[in-house]
């Protein structure tokens, strides 16, 4: 063999090791995303995107021996510019920032303060599903967060993941007690300071006859945030429309003013 051909040949091995880190580089980024959760053992494997969403795609992973049990979801959330919500002032209001340096870059927009409200944001949302979960909330159990992903309780079989309830046909001898299930869970937050601010049957899974309620990056604190009663209206706005669907009619206003009543007062 020549000396130019087997140059030739290193070239194109070259080339060809090069294309394939690149292409390994374009396959793997929600495995580097996750990578701190490879590393403290807690997943395997990434195994398929379970729901793509305004501000985050779910994956389903297999989960390491030690959790005891099969799988888990993580939630991977879009950069800040790509996510669905427009207005995520309305949610940031009354949300407490210690160090003054990043409360500086966040109110300035800079690159820190972007990187640092990203951060916050998906640490909110653990923060929120861990309270709630402790105080009883229907929701999935969480189980640890990095600065790009929260990694949950998974809902549904590992090809079949738990469907929204807006894709459910239910029962007629569901109806009421789906809607008392949210009901009450939306009472619970309440009693513990929290409305969702964006709940919806696009946002609450459907299993085995029961419901499981997801998404709380947006979630805000009534004691401290103006638009709290009307994001509790438009939640419980939300649900009694769906039901209605069904029969089931309910005066969600009336019910909007009890619980903001209740709230008021100290009497949940």
């Amino acid at each position: 063999m020549s000396k130019r051909k087997r140059l030739r040949e290193i070239e194109e091995l070259e080339e060809l090791e090069a294309l394939q880190e690149r292409e390994q580089e374009i396959v793997d980024p929600i495995q580097a995303l996750l990578d701190s959760f490879f590393a403290d053992g807690l997943i395997t494997e990434v195994l398929h995107v379970v729901k793509s969403g305004k501000e985050a795609t779910v994956y389903c992973c297999r989960a390491h021996p030690s959790l005891g049990i099969p799988y888990v979801a993580a939630k991977v959330y879009r950069s800040r510019q790509n996510r669905g919500f427009k207005n995520d002032s309305i949610y940031q209001e009354g949300r407490f920032v210690s160090d003054q340096r990043i409360k500086r870059a966040m109110k300035n927009k800079s690159s820190t303060g972007r990187e640092a409200q990203f951060s916050m944001w998906i640490a909110h949302e653990y923060m929120m599903l861990t309270m709630l979960y402790q105080a009883g909330a229907t929701i999935p159990r969480p189980i640890t967060h990095n600065s790009h992903a929260i990694l949950m309780e998974y809902v549904g079989e590992p090809q079949q993941p738990a469907p929204a309830l807006q894709y459910v046909q239910l029962a007629p001898d569901e109806v009421y007690p789906i809607f008392a299930r949210i009901m009450d869970n939306i009472e619970l937050w309440l009693q513990h300071n929290v409305v969702h601010g964006d709940l919806s049957p696009y946002n609450i899974l459907y299993w085995n006859g029961q419901v499981t309620i997801i998404d709380f990056p947006q979630a805000v604190d009534p004691r401290f945030n103006a638009h709290a009663y009307n994001l509790l209206a438009h939640d419980i706005g939300t649900i009694c429309t769906y039901v209605s669907r069904y029969g089931l009619q309910r005066d969600a206003d009336a019910i909007a003013r009890r619980l903001w009543h209740q709230f008021k007062n100290a009497r949940l």
